[in-house]
């Protein structure tokens, strides 16, 4: 009888090999949806410039752009494909090694667990970092912006407020791009077939209930959203801002774990042949999807900018609420003392 361990791996070495066909998540359409509604959507106590028409559709169209990197050059292509997924196992552990739910705190720790069992994250993917290193990366902009703004109100040398204004200009459109990329790992965050082993068909897994080997991940993420979503169903369907109150690691996890749980659900949908028609059933299952990502997005932009209030930035760091209070000139720190 062969060693489980060992069969186990050589089950997921062919799933590995299998064609995809996209190593993305959502075509244009789902991924601009995702983008656009959260935004639509956000809280009038947010910064203006993240609120205008402008940011929705500059957002939406953003939140495609790690799509849009593809082929450009096999260093960049092979570093940056496995941000868009995960390989995760019916057992809730990522490829038989670190589990969901207590995942290493860094990229660095998840590629050591990984190799622990004979695998590496350029296999596994590594979404759940994607997601949370873009929150950050937010959290961090909407620290530099609450200092910016305050100084360029208040601070008393003239020079140096209309530096603060013009940087922050600047500020903001890369707020945006950022806010275009986390969006976009949200959105593949919420398409199951993302954060699963059983990406593009059952693959070599105990299967008693049947589930199809067709290459299903492109036809269900890109044309049936297309021709079948309605995006105001979509919006229709996000539930409410929630507070997790807990580090963005574990609303990570907890975020695909629910999408993980969904994967099951879709294949028999699709055993059903509710994808071959546009069943109701199949639509909305996937506007429930589309709608948990744009929810998602939503509450992540509002957590980083509370989170941003305590912020610090800058060399030497001030704080947001030494600016804010006008007890500091952070100039120095802002345009650099080197």
């Amino acid at each position: 009888m062969p060693n489980p361990a060992i069969r186990l791996l050589a089950l997921i070495a062919c799933a590995l090999v299998a064609p995809v066909g996209s190593a993305f998540a959502w075509g244009s359409t789902g991924h601009r949806i995702i983008g656009r509604l959260a935004v639509e959507v956000l809280p009038d106590d947010l910064p203006a410039f993240l609120r205008t028409a402008e940011a929705v559709e500059v957002v939406g169209e953003l939140s495609r752009e790690p799509d849009r990197w593809k082929d450009a050059g096999k260093a960049h292509d092979s570093d940056r494909d496995p941000a868009h997924f995960l390989n995760l196992g019916d057992d809730g552990k990522v490829l038989g090694g670190p589990s969901l739910s207590s995942l290493p705190e860094t990229r660095a720790g998840y590629e050591t667990a990984l190799r622990a069992v004979g695998s590496d994250s350029w296999k596994a993917g590594y979404l759940p970092y994607s997601i949370i290193e873009g929150w950050q990366q937010l959290v961090k902009d909407l620290t530099y912006w609450r200092i910016e703004a305050a100084a360029a109100e208040h601070v008393a040398d003239p020079a140096h407020r209309a530096w603060f204004r013009r940087d922050l200009a600047e500020r903001q459109q890369l707020t945006l791009r950022d806010l275009g990329t986390l969006s976009h790992y949200v959105g593949d965050g919420s398409q199951p077939l993302h954060v699963s082993i059983h990406f593009n068909g059952w693959g070599p897994f105990p299967n008693p209930e049947g589930y199809t080997q067709e290459h299903i991940h492109g036809p269900f993420e890109g044309p049936f959203v297309r021709d079948h979503v309605d995006p105001s169903a979509v919006k229709a369907d996000m539930t409410p801002y929630r507070d997790c109150a807990c580090a963005i690691a574990t609303w990570t996890a907890d975020y695909l774990a629910v999408t993980d749980r969904q994967v099951a659900p879709l294949y028999t949908l699709y055993k059903q042949g509710a994808f071959a028609n546009a069943d109701p059933r199949a639509q909305r299952f996937v506007t429930e999807r589309l709608a948990a990502g744009a929810a998602a997005l939503r509450d992540l932009i509002v957590d980083a900018w509370l989170a941003s209030a305590s912020g610090r930035a800058g060399w030497p760091a001030v704080s947001v609420a030494d600016v804010e209070a006008g007890r500091v000139d952070p100039y120095d720190s802002m345009y650099g003392v080197d």
